[in-house]
């Protein structure tokens, strides 16, 4: 599906382009999307991977991966039962489904990669993606979202007198397509249409013959069991969690402390610690969400490293060699970068969005759908940066508190750029044939949106 998907949109790309007069365009875009390939996207995300992969080995080395899978074993065992238990993706799953919910990006997408690399090792037929990559990949593009930080942010920027007021819409609309995506990929699986066909597993090498698979050599050495926690150990963790518990009170009630702080010559020189700006505008439920959001990544990668040390492992020595292992997995992406970041650049760039856009109008506008939101909904899938930059240009032209702007901010905080996504987990481990992944993803996509428009609209209307 994806052979004929890519060629399509070339094929629309230059055809379209050619009736628009948009042929530079196209082979303007088709240019700096292969460079975006590497300088924009690969080089960032092997630094991140880097990043993650090395606390990732602190954490799988100390037990905390694996405390977790045990955690969330009986959900796992549902939607994953071809993994044995106890396997690694497991654990790098369960982190990637934590990264997302809470608007992680930059560490759901290095933890996921590594998820795809341990369930590959245990694909059959390599170059065909199994039911339990689909499931995963229609999680990651189905994700609930607690935090939309990115959408919040757009709104603040543009004077919102409430930024946060999406976060319960884009919660209710995340689930219902997370409730989409886990459907439709469990019955789509059995549909004749996407099963596994003989000629895949005959044709396929071996796994350990095969190029993408992850080579025994590329997986970084077992270390020794870590050692029981000390006495002593255990109260440096109290201490750690106690210190991290009143950094978080101190942000929640960092209002009255100020006022206290000006009403008492004992509080006038007392050091506070400095809300973001983000934050400061923000009250109740919606400031604990943006605190947790805040606080989240500086406590897993001090946590991860703090738990390991206590365990007598060597924390930088493990990390370094965790983190030579998300530059392979970065380079290894390029191509299937390159492929579908060309495609969908040559495809927007020949106005393919807007005249979809105009065909569909006629279609959805009695159902309620604004035509303003058609390019929004039909670039999502395809681009991360289009979609911000069309979201970004709604919010300033309808103003940031107005219903639009609010749909808006819960389409991009309920769906996925399900292309991107399936390109980068795919290429990690050389997927060829990813099945109903695609189509999942889109159906999630879809009822994101379509709840989106719907919530608001019994919201803010």
């Amino acid at each position: 599906m994806l052979n004929i998907l890519w060629l399509g949109l070339l094929l629309v790309a230059v055809f379209l382009g050619g009736f628009t007069g948009r042929m530079e365009a196209v082979t303007s875009g088709a240019f700096s999307a292969a460079r975006d390939a590497l300088m924009v996207v690969a080089l960032p995300l092997a630094g991140l991977m880097g990043l993650w992969l090395g606390f990732l080995r602190l954490a799988e080395l100390s037990g905390i991966v694996e405390g977790l899978a045990r955690l969330l074993h009986p959900l796992l065992r549902r939607l994953f039962p071809e993994v044995p238990e106890g396997h690694p993706a497991m654990g790098a799953m369960v982190l990637n489904m934590a990264a997302n919910m809470l608007g992680l990006g930059n560490a759901a997408t290095p933890l996921g990669l590594r998820a795809m690399r341990c369930l590959e090792t245990l694909n059959p037929h390599p170059g065909t993606a199994t039911n339990a990559m689909c499931t995963f990949l229609a999680i990651n593009t189905s994700s609930i979202q607690l935090i939309p930080a990115t959408a919040i942010a757009v709104l603040a920027a543009q004077g919102s007198k409430q930024p946060t007021a999406v976060l319960g819409t884009a919660l209710l609309a995340s689930t219902c397509a997370a409730i989409a995506g886990i459907t439709a990929v469990k019955l789509l699986q059995r549909l004749p249409l996407f099963a596994i066909k003989p000629e895949d597993l005959s044709s396929s090498p071996p796994a350990a013959a095969s190029p993408q698979a992850p080579l025994p050599s590329e997986e970084p050495p077992a270390a020794p069991a870590p050692a029981p926690m000390s006495a002593r150990g255990r109260v440096m963790l109290l201490l750690y969690f106690t210190l991290f518990a009143l950094m978080a009170a101190l942000l929640l009630c960092h209002d009255s402390l100020q006022d206290w702080q000006k009403n008492s010559s004992l509080l006038a020189h007392l050091p506070l610690p400095q809300l973001p700006e983000s934050l400061q505008n923000q009250t109740g439920f919606s400031r604990a969400l943006g605190v947790v959001s805040l606080l989240a990544v500086p406590f897993l990668l001090s946590f991860f490293a703090l738990y390991a040390f206590l365990r007598q492992i060597k924390v930088y020595d493990e990390f370094v060699t965790g983190a030579k292992e998300g530059w392979q997995v970065a380079m290894r992406i390029i191509p299937y970068l390159t492929a579908i970041l060309v495609g969908v650049r040559m495809f927007r760039e020949a106005g393919a969005i807007e005249w979809l856009a105009k065909l569909l109008a006629p279609v959805l506008g009695p159902l309620g759908i604004s035509a303003d939101l058609l390019p929004l909904i039909l670039v999502r899938p395809l681009s991360g940066s289009a979609t911000t930059g069309l979201f970004t240009e709604l919010v300033t032209r309808f103003g940031p508190d107005e219903l639009i702007s609010r749909t808006a901010a819960t389409i991009y905080g309920s769906t996925e750029t399900t292309f991107y996504v399936l390109a980068v987990y795919f290429g990690a481990v050389g997927i060829r044939k990813g099945r109903h992944a695609l189509a999942t993803g889109l159906i999630a996509d879809a009822t994101g949106a379509l709840a989106s428009i719907l919530i608001c609209r019994w919201m803010f209307a």
